[in-house]
């Protein structure tokens, strides 16, 4: 697969042969197409039942609302995308200003860097502040907590 400027991304596995996902986290970018391929939007709906947690980077809550993983949660992406995430799934209650949701086995978050902090934010919460704390500081990352 070609991405953006050309990065190749050369993937071990498939939707076909991968194994189980205890984690799945779903990226942001431009995700027009993939929101009309009935494939992919089973797929991450199947994922999401069997996931122990289910994230999205900034506009992959999109993906996730297209396959109804998100029903009434409260959720948000990047700041740029809150207006069209609200007309395209009423049902969602879109919240700005903040760098993640937490809802508890969902977790939803702005752009790339807020989607870093709710990484470290999913590392404390599921391990602990001092691993979490660790890596940021292993990583050079100054990171932002919500207030």
């Amino acid at each position: 697969m070609v991405a953006r400027a050309d990065y190749k991304v050369i993937a071990d596995y498939g939707f076909d042969n991968h194994p189980k996902l205890d984690v799945l986290i779903v990226v942001g970018g431009v995700h027009t197409d993939e929101l009309n391929k009935p494939d992919v939007i089973e797929w991450v709906k199947a994922q999401a039942q069997q996931a122990s947690v289910v994230a999205s980077v900034c506009t992959g809550a999109f993906i996730l609302a297209q396959a109804q993983v998100l029903a009434h949660h409260t959720v948000t992406t990047h700041w740029q995308d809150c207006a069209d995430l609200k007309q395209m799934f009423p049902h969602l209650n879109v919240v700005e200003g903040v760098r993640w949701v937490d809802e508890g086995d969902i977790l939803t978050s702005g752009g790339i860097s807020a989607g870093i902090d709710m990484s470290l934010h999913m590392v404390e919460k599921f391990h602990s502040l001092a691993l979490a704390e660790a890596t940021a500081k292993q990583m050079e990352f100054s990171w932002t907590k919500n207030a």
